[in-house]
């Protein structure tokens, strides 16, 4: 049998170590998906629903991974609809190469047929890298060059293999190795900053009296270094929403993720320190990060120029993050200091977890859905892989969700990508068959795309060693949130078309899937115990109260007296939300149970 430009693609692929790639069938990559059919699983094709999930599953498999993802998707509508994935690789920093078929010259003209420009569809969204193949001598280099820059700079990797190009025969060239870079230096060992941007850095963290730590996603497997160093300066420890597995929850000293979706104490420690490191994080939100002039810093990372960053740095340590740290490290004197400020920061932590259970057995019509995060907590099995949407899932996933050692967590959907938690989760299923994985999604995100995904994860599921994918729906039943309509400002509430009520459960065992719809708050736990028992993909559905707010852990008694001013106009929905706001704030005041702030609330 003769061997296609289409067959040395896959087997190029095997060598890089990809084990499956994400796609659908389309115009430009039928030669492709006929060499799938020849390749015996090596590797394997996983048809996804619609090109937009299949990126964003190749997305989820390398955020949870960290090796390769890979997506295929046809020419014209069908490169099209990759650009929201797409994002959330750029975006989330994760190495995802894309192969974008292309209709032979000849056939892209007529009323049926569209064809879409490439370069200038993908030119932004690959910027470091993007080539055409036109001969079967170029093959190989073009795809080792894609997807050594995918993992250096961490986003998508454009490759264009025309149609005609896959059915040509012939042998690829002699390839050298398919290595992945193991540093970011341009000889392949770790990039450190030099000594004397080192002790400058030292310098500063020695003088601080009130240290904090912000960590994001480029600190991972950094968390040794990161829990010494934090040890040695007495400081606590904040995440950003996209570096929560990074250090563990369990830990007394760690405040939890900052943000307006993330806690209180993250908040007072930023606000209040005098010093802080960030390590591997870009976050940029002013309301949550030192007043000018009000605290020293200094700053680790790879991109010495990350879009957006701000703070108060000093230094910044262009650099990996462990390799970094351990040089650091032993320019730190670790004498006693800031015993004072660390017993703030464990205190305002040990506060803050009275504060949410408070919160989550507040009553609600029908289930609180702080309860429904708060119940998951202590049933998540330890080497759970967790995976929650943007919106307000994702406040209740950054603050109940106790991420301990051994599991892992990701946020998807920076772009604010609605629809991406059950794809992306499923990507992380197959980079990790063997370990349980559970995809947080509000009701928005399963009707755009997690209900077609269902289709997915039962056809895959026997691929999977462990074959537990839990889908937990918040199913808010929330109109505006289904039509996108808000309130015009006049004076007058918006009047959104209702959407029939999702029956999300229900459609799970349509595909013989386990499926729990719950409606009550005393069937929360048994609902997760039944979910997680299940030999297979299970879909739980919670019915929330739509009026239920994430209040943000900044919000102050004016600003919560302000929101009412500005909403009191008859809207009977927005009224409910701020009761329930209010009586959410109002649990930041109570009393915790034996740790003597009776004595503190009796003075307010």
């Amino acid at each position: 049998m003769s061997t296609k430009v289409s067959d040395h693609v896959l087997r190029r692929l095997r060598a890089w170590g990809v084990e499956q790639v994400f796609g659908c069938p389309g115009d430009g990559v039928e030669g492709l998906l006929a060499a799938f059919g020849r390749a015996a699983d090596g590797p394997r094709f996983v048809r996804a629903r619609h090109e937009e999930t299949a990126a964003f599953e190749a997305a989820g498999h390398a955020g949870l991974d960290g090796r390769l993802g890979v997506c295929v998707a046809g020419s014209a509508s069908g490169a099209v609809r990759l650009l929201d994935g797409l994002d959330e690789a750029g975006l989330d920093d994760v190495p995802v190469l894309v192969i974008v078929g292309r209709t032979p010259r000849g056939t892209a003209e007529g009323p049926h047929r569209q064809e879409a420009d490439p370069h200038a569809l993908f030119g932004d969204r690959a910027p470091e890298f993007m080539e055409t193949v036109t001969a079967p001598e170029r093959l190989t280099g073009v795809l080792d060059r894609a997807v050594r820059s995918a993992y250096t700079r961490r986003g998508p990797a454009v490759v264009v293999l025309p149609g005609e190009v896959q059915e040509l025969e012939g042998d690829a060239p002699a390839h050298g190795s398919a290595a992945v870079p193991s540093g970011s230096g341009p000889d392949g060992r770790p990039a450190v900053p030099s000594e004397e941007s080192l002790r400058r850095a030292a310098e500063i963290l020695n003088c601080g009296d009130k240290v904090a730590i912000l960590v994001g996603r480029g600190a991972a497997g950094a968390r040794s270094e990161v829990e010494r160093i934090a040890g040695l300066l007495g400081a606590g420890i904040a995440k950003d929403p996209f570096g929560k597995d990074v250090v563990g929850d369990e830990l007394p000293y760690v405040t939890g993720v900052i943000g307006p979706l993330g806690t209180r104490p993250s908040y007072e420690l930023t606000r209040d320190c005098d010093t802080l490191l960030t390590i591997g994080s870009s976050f940029c939100d002013p309301q949550f990060l030192p007043e000018s002039g009000k605290a020293r810093g200094v700053r680790i990372g790879i991109d010495p120029h990350p879009a957006g960053t701000r703070g108060p740095h000093e230094v910044e340590l262009t650099g990996d993050a462990g390799e970094t740290l351990r040089r650091l490290i032993p320019m730190i004197r670790g004498e006693e200091r800031g015993r004072e400020w660390l017993d703030t920061v464990r205190d305002n932590v040990r506060h803050w977890h009275e504060v949410l259970e408070r919160r989550a057995r507040l009553s609600a019509d029908p289930v609180n859905p702080e309860l429904v995060a708060r119940a998951l907590d202590p049933l998540l099995p330890p080497d759970a892989l967790v995976v929650s949407d943007p919106g307000s899932v994702a406040s209740w996933y950054a603050r109940h969700v106790t991420m301990r050692s051994g599991m892992r967590g990701a946020l998807c959907g920076t772009p604010g990508s609605a629809g991406c938690a059950v794809p992306y989760a499923i990507g992380a299923k197959f980079a990790h068959p063997d370990r349980p994985v559970i995809a947080l999604a509000g009701s928005a995100s399963m009707r755009r795309n997690g209900l077609a995904e269902l289709i997915t994860a039962a056809r895959y599921q026997d691929r999977w060693p462990d074959r537990r994918l839990v889908v937990a729906v918040w199913n808010s039943r929330d109109p505006q949130e289904a039509s996108g309509e808000t309130d015009e400002g006049d004076g007058a509430p918006a009047s959104p078309r209702q959407l029939p009520d999702g029956r999300y459960a229900e459609f799970a065992r349509s595909l013989g899937l386990t499926g729990v719809r719950v409606e009550d708050p005393d069937a929360v736990e048994a609902g997760w115990r039944t979910a997680w028992a299940a030999d297979g993909p299970a879909v739980v559905e919670f019915l929330t109260d739509p009026t239920v707010p994430p209040v943000p852990p900044h919000a102050t008694w004016e600003q919560v007296e302000e929101t009412a001013a500005s909403v009191l106009r008859g809207d009977t929905g927005a009224v409910a939300e701020l009761g329930h706001g209010f009586r959410a704030k109002i649990q930041e005041f109570l009393p915790d149970r034996g740790t003597g702030r009776e004595a503190e609330w009796e003075t307010k």
